[in-house]
């Protein structure tokens, strides 16, 4: 993805089913499931580089001793440095000889991530301040274990002002913020309700004081208690949690817009984001891992039993696409095999721009997460050439003209050529603060390769997507354009993103959107900017209506040009000013109706199409084009009212 996106958050969570000691026993070490969290944390990090934590929760420890324990960190390389230090607090206590490290109680009672529980969260902040105080998990003490929480979750509530009334409502003081607060709160709630009930039971039938913790945590209807908790959220979510009491709990939404994959043996359990990093760091087949269903929570009790239920009905299913085109590692199988086919789904609209002549076009990827649709996109190539090379060779055959010669050159000749066009050597710190200055660094991001591209050559570049299509402007094209092509043409893997997301990509403020900018353009040269102020009213009318019954009426805007028209106007606003070349530049969207052949199974294209999954994103979008109109900037959800 050549725009800076940030998105969705990335979990882990590992229970183990087995006491330390036979983790000592068989893998050699006591901090088995320590190490296994920082793997799964680590084989996650392209989910989340603002700031991790990690928790520990330890099952029935003796009153007196701490149980639960957490930490968090927002600096440079956090992940690695805090495990680091934690680790290295092992061997100062070693030294002293306070510990030892190879005797599973001791390290136990005396090392904080010595537990049962292991929860890891990698943060892409779309709220908040960036600091370690905004990193999960978060944690609602009290010296009670079975009123104790600790939760943390990759999601975004639409709805976050409504769920904060409903505490008001209560006679509850929210602390207005992040909606991970408020779930948080949410959860405490219901934990707390059940928590008394339960007491006031055992109370009543003259159980005995130092019974009543075990009984409470017996009895303890975790999944119940977060089921209620759900009721009224609207957002894509995978939240998980455990209670002091050592109950785990993994939840996803009903739509299945956040992914979220386990794996269960004998001697653990464990939750992940995505698929592959349970496969590799446990070593697991493919089979082994699956995927949590949407609209229910698993749960895993203290004593190790593990339940899963509905807390909501099925509905139908709308996965965030962009796990496929982006977000998730591409060695995944399945989408590894889909972002290919992505690629290769871009092969009619390459035609129809550069026509047939391949050898007279040089194909490549910018950034490198484009690298596996670019693989499709040269098979598809190859395939197309393929075809085109068997019919001649019939054709010659029919009309007896077949000889060698004839048969070399329609083999040989014009296949499509691919090259690494693009390198990014640095990370460049944009500290200038003048913009003309940023974005002289900006344009070094990246280096080409130099004498590739001939005179009369087409460079083909294929892209994840084009959101704000300002780093193409500022940046790509013009390093691009030092090649000298004779037209540069670049393909996105997704569609064009015309609405906000509210479910957890940090995308939300409309005017930022590169096919927006483009519809303006054209409704002000077409002389149809009356349509403007009618979108306006109509998401006004919108917006004075339940929230169950609002529509998007920014549909409307679009309504008078096809992607074609949107397209060519969005290769005007990118095409870099202020360089010598004089080249022409075409931007290509795949359709959303190819992006859905691709992908196998059901896929949320709300950013796409404006058909969101969910109520709250129909508010959002409404009011997204409110702000937008009337010159506000930040996100169109969180603290607003509805």
């Amino acid at each position: 993805m050549s725009d800076s996106l940030k998105h969705e958050c990335g979990i882990a969570v590992v229970r183990l089913k087995k006491p330390l000691a036979y983790f000592q026993d068989r893998y050699g070490s006591a901090l088995w499931g320590f190490n296994k969290l920082f793997l799964l944390m680590e084989k996650q990090h392209n989910r989340g580089q603002d700031g991790v934590g990690i928790g520990c929760a330890k099952i029935g420890m003796p009153a007196g001793q701490p149980y639960i324990f957490r930490r968090r960190d927002s600096k440079k390389d956090s992940l690695a440095k805090l495990f680091r230090t934690e680790l290295k607090s092992i061997d100062k206590m070693a030294r002293k000889g306070a510990i030892d490290p190879n005797d599973p109680e001791d390290l136990r009672k005396k090392f904080d991530f010595a537990g049962d529980v292991y929860m890891g969260h990698l943060r892409y902040g779309t709220s908040g301040e960036f600091d370690s105080g905004s990193c999960h998990p978060y944690l609602r003490r009290s010296n009670w274990p079975t009123r104790t929480l600790m939760v943390m979750g990759n999601f975004n509530m639409t709805n976050t002002a409504e769920l904060n009334q409903r505490m008001v409502d209560r006679g509850q003081h929210p602390v207005l913020g992040t909606d991970t607060q408020t779930v948080l709160e949410e959860i405490g709630f219901h934990l707390d309700e059940a928590h008394t009930d339960i007491y006031r039971e055992l109370r009543d039938e003259g159980i005995p004081g130092d019974q009543t913790t075990d009984l409470i945590s017996e009895r303890l209807d975790t999944g119940h208690i977060v089921s209620e908790s759900a009721k009224g959220w609207d957002g894509g979510y995978c939240i998980s949690g455990v209670v002091g009491n050592g109950d785990v709990f993994v939840m996803r939404d009903p739509h299945g817009i956040r992914p979220c994959h386990y794996l269960e043996t004998d001697e653990f359990i464990a939750f992940a984001s995505e698929r592959v990093p349970l496969m590799t760091v446990f070593e697991a087949a493919q089979e082994d891992v699956k995927e949590l269903a949407s609209g229910t929570v698993m749960t895993v009790k203290s004593n190790g039993e593990v339940s899963s239920e509905r807390f909501a009905p099925e509905c139908p299913q709308t996965p965030c696409s962009f796990e496929k085109i982006y977000f998730s590692r591409g060695n995944d199988p399945i989408i590894y095999k889909e972002r290919k086919a992505m690629g290769a789904a871009l092969v009619e609209q390459l035609i129809d721009s550069i026509g047939d002549n391949f050898d007279k076009a040089v194909f490549s990827f910018v950034p490198n997460t484009a690298e596996t649709a670019y693989y499709g996109l040269m098979d598809g190539l190859r395939l197309y050439r393929r075809k085109q090379v068997r019919a001649d060779i019939l054709k010659a055959v029919k009309a007896g003209e077949l000889d060698e010669a004839k048969l070399d050159d329609l083999i040989l000749n014009n296949w499509p050529v691919g090259e690494k066009i693009a390198h990014k050597d640095i990370k460049l710190r944009t500290f200038i603060s003048q913009e003309s200055g940023r974005n002289q660094l900006v344009s070094h991001v990246y280096d080409i390769s130099y004498g590739v591209v001939k005179d009369g050559d087409s460079l083909v570049i294929i892209d994840d997507s084009i959101v704000r299509g300002t780093t193409l402007k500022q940046s790509i094209l013009k390093i691009l354009a030092r090649t000298n092509p004779e037209k540069i043409v670049i393909c996105s893997t997704a569609p064009q993103i015309r609405y906000p997301d509210c479910y957890g990509i940090d995308m939300s403020e409309m005017g930022k959107f590169i096919a927006f900018q483009a519809t303006i353009n054209l409704l002000e040269k077409t002389d149809q900017s009356a349509l403007i102020e009618e979108v306006y009213q109509d998401c006004v009318a919108e917006m004075a209506k339940p929230a169950a019954e609002r529509q998007n009426a920014v549909k409307k805007l679009y309504t008078p040009f096809t992607n074609e028209e949107i397209s060519a106007e969005i290769s005007k606003i990118v095409y870099p000013e202020d360089i010598e070349w004089h080249g022409e530049v075409e931007v290509i969207y795949l359709t959303v109706e190819k992006l859905h052949e691709s992908i196998a199974g059901p896929s949320g294209d709300w950013y796409f199409t404006g058909n969101y999954p969910t109520s709250g994103g129909y508010s959002v979008v409404n009011r997204a084009f409110m702000h937008w109109r009337e010159g506000k900037s930040g996100r169109s959800y969180d603290q607003l009212p509805l």
